[in-house]
């Protein structure tokens, strides 16, 4: 089995801890937006309600991750624990990012306020951050070093080992999402062919985890576990990644399509 059925986690916080500190941040985020979201309603300003809908279901994504039976469930089947990395580290991140959160709280900011989150924005930690390469590295490459060492069998006996990782694949996914398709203002972008090229490389590398998964199990996974999880991790997430490369096509193709006087008409506004 991957764990006992009554799991214990060595630092002493039970499950319910964990659960209750990793939804904290995803409930105050949701919070802040629909804070956000009234204010803009209020200075009279536009904002798409699709883009609220597509926060409320992001940020749902990962409360069903990190709290309730989904999260209790994946500390003894690999395949729960493999839906939840699909929800937190790829969907969740996909729908965030196409809500604009950045975008929303310029536009309930003084000028002064903007200014500073542009600035911070522009920083060269987030440059750094925000690079195609470096934020694949620590998508994709997290996920190698937690399911090809003993990191992932660990965290499942160690709270606060358990919330890091959960952050940081949600970060991680999140960041390497806004480093692709352009959504929030980008103050370092990349060109659509260079992204492009590294996105394919780091959905290459996505792909083959999931084949080495179903051949050699992680640590403390049955083998039935590990070929249910593997296979969810390709085709649960090709369906993602396809959501993916066609909004970054799409925004390739509106980049480079000839102008039309509407175009500028509208940029003009």
């Amino acid at each position: 089995m991957l764990l006992n059925n009554h799991i214990k986690l060595d630092t002493g916080l039970n499950l319910l801890v964990p659960q209750l500190i990793l939804s904290l941040p995803f409930i105050l985020a949701l919070v802040i937006y629909l804070i956000a979201f009234v204010i803009t309603k209020r200075l009279r300003k536009t904002w798409p309600l699709h883009r609220l809908f597509l926060w409320i279901a992001g940020i749902s994504c990962t409360i069903i991750t990190v709290a309730g039976p989904l999260a209790a469930r994946s500390h003894q089947d690999f395949t729960a624990h493999m839906l939840g990395h699909l929800l937190l580290g790829m969907l969740a991140p996909l729908l965030m990012v196409l809500a604009r959160p950045m975008t929303l709280l310029l536009r309930t900011m003084e000028v002064k306020q903007a200014r500073m989150l542009i600035s911070i924005l522009k920083s060269k930690p987030l440059r750094l951050l925000c690079h195609p390469i470096i934020v694949s590295l620590l998508n994709v490459g997290g996920l190698w070093i937690l399911y090809l060492t003993s990191l992932f069998q660990t965290m499942h006996h160690n709270g606060w080992l358990h919330i890091l990782v959960h952050l940081h694949v949600f970060l991680a996914g999140y960041f390497f999402t806004g480093a692709f398709i352009y959504a929030d203002p980008q103050p370092h972008r990349t060109g659509f062919l260079y992204r492009s090229i590294v996105l394919i490389l780091a959905l290459a590398c996505h792909s083959i985890l999931s084949k080495y998964i179903y051949a050699h199990p992680p640590l403390g996974v049955p083998i039935n576990q590990a070929k249910t999880g593997g296979l969810l991790m390709y085709y649960g997430g090709d369906v993602i990644e396809l959501m993916l490369i066609t909004i970054l096509c799409y925004q390739w193709y509106k980049d480079s399509r000839p102008r039309t006087f509407a175009d500028y008409h509208k940029m003009g506004n």
